[in-house]
């Protein structure tokens, strides 16, 4: 019987060419795709696949936090994550995230299909060129993160998620759909944050964020679009850094 495979990733060009590759043989069926992770974790809950195939780039929900939640609600859905990029970092978050194996984009086909094999059968697979570089830094003796204390560290994983949503434009009722959260949950997330970081604007929540790497860039959404008690980030920092301030519990 073949294994099940939900194939996320928001390029058809790359799903359609993961589907060629798997294709070759009758070990795996796609029985779903996503171009988002918050879709993915729609479908993963809908179709419980064996596999989940998942880029660490995706809209929305990225691919480490996808897996949380899909792991959280499929425990018997393994998942493997997709990159292009091969930093130690990346691969200790989407590992320490739930994923069983993280694979290159640039791997050969038959990597993909042995990573894909070895998860299916319980095992963990990291394609070569990872493996290597972090048993060289483990050699080095630098394992462990170098990076200086954060304010945000002190944030759980949830918060951490809920925070850099919030620095990306997204609303207390987006974010609530995206995380399959209540309204007042992610309210209280919020307003806990704003106390645990000393902060009481989203212009504030914003920085901490970019800061910390959370996020690359923070979007906002087009003027006519959005409601005047959602102003994007961006304006909110303009507006902060002029004497104006937010209070983050208005939407």
């Amino acid at each position: 019987m073949p294994f099940d495979i939900l194939l996320v990733d928001d390029h058809k060009i790359m799903r359609d060419g993961i589907k060629a590759i798997l294709k070759t043989g009758n070990e795996f069926n796609v029985v779903g795709e996503a171009e988002d992770g918050a879709e993915a974790v729609v479908l993963a809950k809908k179709l419980h696949p064996h596999l989940v195939l998942i880029d660490i780039n995706l809209p929305k929900l990225n691919g480490i936090e996808a897996t949380g939640e899909i792991v959280r609600h499929c425990p018997d859905s393994k998942v493997i994550i997709l990159s292009m990029y091969d930093d130690e970092n990346s691969v200790v978050s989407a590992i320490k995230g739930g994923a069983r194996a993280f694979v290159l984009k640039r791997a050969s086909d038959h990597d993909l299909l042995d990573a894909l094999r070895t998860v299916a059968k319980g095992g963990s697979y990291l394609s070569p060129q990872v493996s290597d570089r972090l048993l060289n830094r483990i050699k080095r003796g630098d394992q462990d993160d170098r990076k200086p204390p954060q304010a945000t560290d002190g944030l759980s994983p949830r918060e951490l998620q809920v925070l850099r949503l919030v620095a990306e434009g997204k609303t207390s009722k987006e974010i609530a759909v995206l995380l399959d959260l209540g309204l007042q949950t992610v309210r209280s997330y919020r307003k806990t944050m704003m106390k645990k970081l000393g902060v009481s604007n989203v212009a504030g929540l914003t920085q901490l964020a970019l800061a910390a790497g959370l996020t690359r860039f923070a979007t906002s959404l087009p003027e006519d679009s959005q409601p005047e008690s959602d102003v994007a980030p961006f304006a909110i920092a303009a507006g902060a850094s002029a004497g104006g301030s937010r209070e983050m519990d208005s939407d």
